[in-house]
């Protein structure tokens, strides 16, 4: 019982990232069902999807009417990476779990690197040149990476978004959480094919991240976007470093 009071909780924790920084939920949604609630890694991922692509579909909302979505760049890259995700889903059941969290935590952490040495004002302004090929690559490399890795992308495409996208950063914020939900849905019907989930447990843990992300929606425009970054970097660093930890003697044996 604890341990599902906890996890809720948590799931609560997963709607307000989202909310507040565009993306992370998922990285919090995969450890919490496999480490907390118990659930299969594989069957983890699924849910994952469910959870993070229903949630973020309120957070479009909540952020829309804030003016906080721009609705073309958003439609382009998510329908981009809806194309791929089912791909994705399937390459999921051709390695370990384990080699997919370390997979996951690998990237978590490139892309926090990447982040990290990019100046503030190069991801915050939004006088950025739109590159329509790149911008179409990247949303569906994020794609890939969502039926892949049970991930809404956020942590890839709110960079993505500013970078070539020309959004600011509250506007990146806003938008992914409409790609994510695109990818997240279109990543659960490839997993759908391979087994379901638990619904009751998937439905409380929504429910708690819906509570989690209309707390988030309303305090993302209060902080300045300069700090949503350090926050999202430090967040993705201790993530990765925690699935490191928890994955890598199963994997290697060290």
């Amino acid at each position: 019982m604890f341990k599902l009071a906890f996890g809720l909780l948590l799931s609560f924790a997963i709607g307000g990232s989202l909310g507040l920084l565009g993306g992370g939920g998922s990285i919090i949604t995969v450890p919490v069902l496999i480490y907390v609630l118990g659930v299969d890694a594989r069957q983890a991922i699924g849910m994952s999807l469910a959870v993070v692509g229903l949630t973020s579909f309120i957070g479009t909302m909540l952020h829309a009417r804030r003016g906080h979505v721009v609705w073309k760049t958003g439609l382009f890259f998510g329908l981009a990476g809806a194309v791929f995700a089912p791909l994705g889903a399937r390459l999921t059941y051709a390695i370990s779990p384990a080699a997919l969290l370390v997979l996951f935590a690998v990237l978590m952490m490139a892309v926090a690197i990447l982040m990290l040495t990019r100046s503030s004002r190069a991801l915050d302004d939004r006088g950025g040149r739109d590159h329509p090929l790149k911008a179409g690559a990247a949303g569906a490399f994020t794609g890939v990476l969502t039926g892949f890795l049970g991930v809404g992308g956020g942590f890839l495409i709110v960079p993505a978004l500013v970078l070539f996208g020309s959004l600011a950063m509250h506007e990146a914020v806003g938008t992914s959480l409409l790609v994510i939900a695109i990818n997240s849905f279109a990543g659960l019907l490839g997993h759908l094919s391979h087994g379901g989930f638990d619904p009751v447990l998937a439905t409380f843990v929504s429910l708690c991240a819906a509570g989690g992300m209309m707390l988030g929606a309303k305090l993302s425009p209060r902080v300045s976007a300069d700090r949503l970054r350090l926050w999202f970097i430090a967040f993705m660093i201790a993530i990765a470093l925690l699935l490191f930890a928890k994955n890598c003697q199963a994997l290697f044996g060290a």
